[in-house]
Formats: structure tokens, C-alpha cells, sequence
């Protein structure tokens, strides 16, 4: 190297330095526009399609449509999420495989947004709630399904016991009722035939005085 480029190379630093100054020196004067967090909370805006934290999404009566399919569970490059079912009766007596928890890992997640996508019944979200600082890691780890779970179809009805057979009673006799009186039809009586009266002896008469004197 002569002594040329070394003045060059000198040169060329100093400008760089001066540049970086005067980038330095443009934002020392600028106003500041910070936002005032947290004391503007209720009036900060964050975008709609922000990624924040995954979510459930819950209806009015406190039902999820998650069908336990593990679809998001697959999709996950970092298997942030873990999924465990439970089997339980239908009242026709078949089975059926319902989720019991949902475990999300918010400190390995991505924000990729395939666990939603590939849902196949819109059971999950992102939500725009940047607020998720925490002091320790177990903090990240959520169970989704934190509501308590409502069976749609009823359970089914327990068999009753069978009743322990009774001791058989004695048969009490009970005395017979009268035979009620059957009216019995009288023969219809003949009409008596007027017969012609029958010559009747006449009265003896008793003697009398002289006759018994002679």
C-alpha cells in the first residue's frame, strides 16, 4: 500500500463517520413519537391480522366445534401444540372419541398460522392480544379448552338394579261372593176352561116331630 490509498482509505472512514453522524444528529432534533405504553392501553390501536396467541373460539352457551381431529396437531412445524382425547357412551351405546385438553406452547410458536388453517371446523384463532410477557416459561405453556366441557348428547341412562326377589305371600282367602239372583221366567199360565156345573145333591132334610112319633 503507498502512501496514496492510505490517505484514501483514511478519507473514507472519516466520511463514513460523518454520515453516521448525521443520521445520529437528524434524530436527536426529530420529534419524539414513542407511544406512551402502557398509559395509552385504552386507546392503542393494533391491527385486526396481528398474531398474538392462539385461541378457542367459544359461542354464547360456552361450546368450542373442536372435534378432537389432530389436523393442527400435524400441521405444526414445532409441535407446539399436544392434543389428548378421551372415549366416551352414546346413548344408542356406541363410543365416540371426544378432546379432553388442548396444550399450547406459546414460546415455540411461529405464528404460522397452519393450525388454522388446516382446521376443518374453524375451532381456532389467532387473537391480537399482544400482551403475553410472563417471568417464567411454564407461564407460555395454555390449555385452550379452559372452559368446562358440555355433552351435547346426553349420557346414557344407568340400568336400575334388579330388585331382590320378595318373600311370596300366604293367599288369603277371601270369601266367596254370592252368585247375583238370575231372574227366572215363570211358565205362563194356562187360561183356566169354564167347565158346566155339575148337578149337586140336595140338602137331606132332618125328620120332624111326627115322623119320629110314628
Amino acid at each position: 500500500m503507498n502512501i496514496k490509498q492510505y490517505f484514501v482509505s483514511i478519507f473514507k472512514g472519516f466520511y463514513s463517520l460523518i454520515k453516521g453522524m448525521e443520521v445520529t444528529g437528524k434524530e436527536l432534533v426529530t420529534p419524539k413519537v414513542t407511544e406512551q405504553y402502557p398509559e395509552n392501553r385504552a386507546t392503542h390501536h393494533v391491527p385486526e391480522r396481528f398474531r398474538a396467541t392462539l385461541q378457542f373460539i367459544y359461542d354464547d352457551e360456552g361450546r368450542h366445534k373442536c372435534i378432537a381431529c389432530r389436523s393442527c396437531e400435524r400441521n405444526c412445524p414445532n409441535q407446539t401444540i399436544s392434543i389428548t382425547t378421551r372415549m366416551v357412551d352414546l346413548p344408542n351405546g356406541k363410543k365416540k372419541q371426544k378432546l379432553d385438553k388442548y396444550i399450547y406452547d406459546l414460546g415455540s410458536c411461529t405464528f404460522c398460522d397452519l393450525c388454522v388453517l388446516s382446521c376443518p371446523t374453524h375451532a381456532i384463532e389467532f387473537s391480537n392480544d399482544f400482551e403475553q410477557a410472563v417471568f417464567t416459561r411454564d407461564k407460555l405453556v395454555k390449555q385452550l379448552n379452559y372452559l368446562p366441557e358440555k355433552d351435547d348428547e346426553p349420557a346414557p341412562a344407568p340400568k336400575p338394579a334388579a330388585a331382590p326377589a320378595a318373600a311370596p305371600k300366604a293367599a288369603v282367602e277371601k270369601p266367596a261372593t254370592p252368585a247375583a239372583a238370575v231372574p227366572v221366567e215363570k211358565p205362563a199360565e194356562k187360561p183356566v176352561e169354564d167347565k158346566p156345573a155339575q148337578a149337586t145333591d140336595a140338602p137331606k132334610q132332618e125328620p120332624t116331630d111326627n115322623q119320629q112319633q110314628q
